[in-house]
């Protein structure tokens, strides 16, 4: 990281939660705070570990590295459906040996992209179907970027077959895709979007979405809840967007918590 600032200048730490909970996906390689810093922040308000996320190959060897190096760190690999025109067979055979390391819990994130035309969409489709092989191969959990594409990613999938791990990254669709991922085991993972204004349709998923099946995270430095949207995000704002789907699922903080850190250790665990 360059150009390294304090903490003291992001938003500030919220409550800490009643229990502890992990950030399921965090980008550490863009937070321009140092690594030792962040972690800490968010182990003071209840957010014990984070899976940094990888989208090209400079960045998922990052997060394998910072998976090695850092206590509660541990890393994702992949190749974004945007830059999916990198995915070579020599890129993705990196990626592929990148995911099998300990240290890394995760492929992704991949998936398909229809808000940005950065890839074609048929190269986003078959870099998505080679990052499923990888996860199979490997044995880790599938993180999927769905973005304006719901249909065909339930579709790939289906068609592929599913790895046993499959987890929605910031999920973004309604309640009909949380019913359909709920039907097929697949997590869902909330960001700070649940937290909008204009998301009723994603809280109207967390309703309904089983307690089992739900993750929490921040995608950092991006997406920060309510009231700092606009801001800079970090792991240490997670317990903004934990209240949030508590308060939209009539559940009990400390009662979520605990359905989060489990479902957190079937996916990516034992940590």
């Amino acid at each position: 990281m360059s150009e390294t600032t304090s903490i003291e200048e992001l938003p500030p730490a919220p409550e800490p939660l009643a229990r502890e909970v992990f950030d399921s996906h965090c980008h550490l390689d863009i937070q321009k705070v140092d690594v030792p810093e962040m972690v800490a922040a968010a182990r003071a308000v209840g957010v014990r570990r984070l899976v940094t996320v990888g989208y090209d190959l400079p960045s998922s060897r990052w997060c394998a590295e910072a998976g090695r190096l850092y206590d509660d760190v541990y890393g994702a690999v992949a190749i974004h459906p945007n830059e999916a025109h990198t995915a070579t067979d020599e890129v993705l055979a990196e990626i592929e040996e990148l995911a099998s390391r300990d240290e890394v819990r995760a492929v992704g994130e991949t998936g398909l992209d229809y808000y940005r035309d950065w890839s074609p969409v048929e190269e986003q489709r078959r870099a998505f179907r080679e990052h499923i092989g990888i996860a199979k191969r490997t044995g880790k959990a599938l993180v999927i970027h769905d973005r304006d594409a719901h249909d065909d990613v339930l579709k790939v999938l289906a068609e592929e077959g599913a790895p046993d791990k499959v987890v929605f990254h910031c999920f973004s669709g309604g309640p009909d895709l949380a019913r359909a991922c709920a039907d097929a085991g697949y997590f869902m993972s909330f960001a700070g979007t649940v937290t909008y204004k204009n998301a009723p349709a994603l809280r109207e998923a967390a309703a309904i979405a089983p307690p089992e099946l739900i993750l929490v995270e921040t995608d950092a430095p991006y997406l920060p809840p309510v009231p700092y949207r606009g801001k800079t995000n970090a792991s240490h704002l997670i317990p903004l967007t934990v209240r949030r789907i508590a308060e939209v699922k009539s559940m009990d903080e400390a009662t979520l918590c605990e359905a989060i850190t489990r479902n957190g250790e079937a996916v990516f665990g034992p940590w």
